[in-house]
């Protein structure tokens, strides 16, 4: 009986193994990923330092009830400090003034004789151009300024950010979400598709309401349930437009959705200092982008009266159901056309 014995061979090294040049393809996938990544990079560091590098007011509402002489030399005043930086409205009396203040109609009202109210809840910005331009104004006029804190920040929350904090966590959350759907199942069903996302919008939501809300860290003070309306609608219109981006643009989608919905978006957002310190080119997103709409709509619910929270009810609805039509139209009905002419022609006899 022969026997055969296994000659074990020798276990060679990978970089022992010879490998072909690298071709046009292999250059390719060397060269794109670092230029795709560095183009985000570029824009992130521009974007931020164009915003935030040396941020000024342009035109931040600010309201008084001095009238007449008193108020004109208030404005030429406010002028002299920071030209453009402010526009100044007129209030009847106190009451009034702080209504606004409150509900953010303006930033900060002077009621005359060194006496200024302001919300620090709009952030230590906002909080140190008031203070700094109407403590000149007061003491052009020979008197010490007295502040009125009327729209107090969260306790802790020294710097106003607890809510963009709060905010970019779902929206990151939301553009992953539109990323891994796709990818992770890319023939699901339409209907499916949209349940997933309706869950993630839902339950996101109710999380950062809850953590960052009255029963966690008290960031976010205002009603539960109105704020897990506003968070959800924002996260679900985040990975809705990261959804229709990648189904539309493929994987040079994901970039154009960081760059729109995670760089744009969250430095419109109005969370680090209103859309007033702003360029002129970046202050129009923080009005439609989902991430400047909820933003300010979960800061009027916890610190200003509601405001922006029509706003949200209306505009984050529109990005939702908008992507999701998109979406339909390419994912449902497009792909039925070509077979319902299939059918068609097959049921047409043949000529001759």
């Amino acid at each position: 009986m022969s026997q055969h014995v296994a000659t074990r061979q020798p276990h060679k090294h990978a970089l022992d193994v010879a490998h072909p040049p690298p071709g046009p393809g292999n250059l390719r996938a060397v060269l794109l990923p670092v230029a795709v990544v560095l183009l985000i990079g570029a824009v992130f560091v521009s974007v931020y330092l164009a915003a935030f590098h040396a941020p000024r007011p342009h035109q931040l509402r600010v309201g008084t009830t001095e009238i007449g002489v008193q108020q004109a030399r208030l404005s030429r005043h406010l002028e002299r400090i920071a030209p453009g930086g402010f526009a100044v409205e007129t209030y009847p009396d106190k009451a009034a003034a702080r209504d606004a203040v409150q509900d953010r109609t303006v930033y900060a009202a002077y009621l005359g004789h060194g006496k200024l109210l302001y919300g620090s809840a709009n952030g230590a910005a906002v909080t140190a151009t008031v203070t700094t331009a109407f403590g000149s104004v007061a003491h052009a006029e020979h008197h010490e300024l007295a502040v009125e804190d009327v729209a107090p920040a969260a306790a802790g929350d020294t710097r106003g950010l607890s809510v963009f904090y709060a905010a970019f966590g779902l929206v990151l959350a939301g553009y992953l979400f539109g990323m891994t759907t796709y990818q992770l199942a890319p023939r699901l069903q339409y209907r499916w598709r949209m349940a997933s996302l309706a869950l993630f919008g839902v339950v996101g939501g109710f999380l950062v309401a809850l953590i960052a809300g009255s029963m966690g860290f008290g960031a976010l003070p205002g009603p539960f349930l109105p704020l897990v309306v506003v968070i959800s609608l924002m996260g679900a219109a985040v990975g809705a437009t990261t959804m229709v981006l990648l189904r539309l643009f493929g994987s040079a989608g994901v970039s154009l959705a960081s760059i729109l919905m995670l760089i744009l978006g969250n430095s419109s957002s109005g969370g680090i200092m209103p859309a007033a310190y702003l360029p002129a080119w970046l202050r129009p997103l923080s009005e439609i982008l989902p991430v400047g709409v909820g933003v300010r709509a979960m800061q009027g619910l916890s610190r200003f009266q509601d405001d922006g929270l029509f706003r949200a009810l209306v505009i984050l609805p529109v990005w939702v159901l908008g992507a999701a039509l998109v979406l339909y139209l390419k994912d449902v009905y497009r792909r039925g056309v070509p077979a319902v002419a299939g059918e068609k022609s097959a049921l047409q006899p043949a000529a001759g």
